[in-house]
Parts: structure tokens; sequence; C-alpha cells
């Protein structure tokens, strides 16, 4: 019988997207570490986790190395370590000021998830495409939490409390965007198109 299984495609971008799901149990482990500097170890995990989201993006199309695999793993990485970075953070100041935006950004990945996978399922899947509202929110998350992990005052700025207010900022984003990919979706979710007819 002939072989048909194909080697998994681990060009940069797919070792890059690898590479930042491999950095959050080090995130983890600098941020209960003892040492004074673990908050400014930790700040730099998830910048360089941070810039991997964009370059394995960038270059998966520069170099036209798209492949199935990393459009599955690129979203995971990214909420797996949004996610991580969110625990920590409400655990590190157990406040409901704190928990309920983590909850609300985080619960509204699991719906947009789950959401995408059924369009795709009906053969829609591009009608809840990033949007580029979404890619506003997620900036503006991504440098929140940045801050509020870094969470030392850096030449006289209150670093994070101005992490915690642009948090809030990507809570009002966050509930914006899926509010677009729900009305996008809406149709189809109410019964008013059929799987086999277009919008």
């Amino acid at each position: 019988m002939a072989k048909t299984d194909r080697a998994v495609p681990l060009n940069i971008p797919n070792l890059l997207t690898l590479l930042r799901i491999l950095l959050i149990p080090v995130f983890i482990v600098l941020f209960y570490l003892p040492v004074s500097w673990n908050h400014a170890a930790c700040a730099a995990v998830f910048a360089l986790a941070a810039i991997t989201d964009w370059l394995d993006g960038y270059l998966a199309r520069r170099l036209q190395q798209v492949s199935p695999l990393g459009a599955f793993l690129d979203p995971v990485a990214d909420k797996l370590m949004v996610a991580a970075a969110l625990v920590l953070l409400v655990q590190g100041d157990p406040t409901p000021w704190l928990a309920v935006p983590a909850l609300v950004i985080i619960g509204r990945e699991i719906t947009i998830s789950a959401l995408r996978e059924w369009m795709a399922e009906v053969g829609a899947r591009a009608q809840v495409a990033v949007s580029e509202i979404g890619k506003i929110k997620t900036a503006v998350q991504m440098l929140a939490i940045l801050l509020m992990i870094y969470h030392e005052p850096f030449m006289g700025m209150p670093v994070y409390t101005v992490g915690f207010v642009l948090l809030y900022v990507a809570v009002v984003l966050t509930l914006w965007s899926m509010m677009v990919y729900l009305r996008a979706a809406w149709p189809r979710l109410s019964g008013r198109v059929q799987e086999d007819e277009p919008v």
C-alpha cells in the first residue's frame, strides 16, 4: 500500500507560531519566579510572542508559505497566550475590576471561535473572517496586557494604570467586534438563510 502521509510543513512561519506556544510555559514560570526582574522578563516574553504573531503572518504571505497547519495554529497560539496572561494577571490582582474584563475577553474568544467553526461547517467561513475592528482590538489588547505585566512605573508613567485603562478600551472593542461577527452570521444563525444559499 502506497503511503499517503505528508510531512508536517514546518516552514518558518509555522516554527514561529510553535515558538509562541512554547513561550507560554516560560512566561508562566517567569511570572512566579521570586526575583525582582520577573515582571520585566515576563513582559519581554509577551512582547516576543506578540512580535512573532505579526511576523509569522507577514512571512507566510511574503514567502507564500500559507498552510492549513499555520491557519489552525496561529489563532490557537494567540488565544492561549492571551488567556494565560489574563489568568495570571487576575491571580495577581484578584478584584472584580480585573476579573470581569478578563472574562469578557476570554468569553468573546470562545464565542467567536465556536461561531467560526460553525460557519465553516455550513460553508460560510469567509463571512466571519478577521475584520479591521478585530485587528485594532487585538493591538490594543496586546498593548494593555504588556503594560500590565510590566507593572512597574517607567519614567514617571504609571504603566500598570495605563494598561488597565487600555484593557477596558479593549473590552469595548472586543464587544463591538463580536457584534460585527454575530451580525454577519445572524442570517444563517436565525435560519433565514439555508446552508446551501448565498447570503
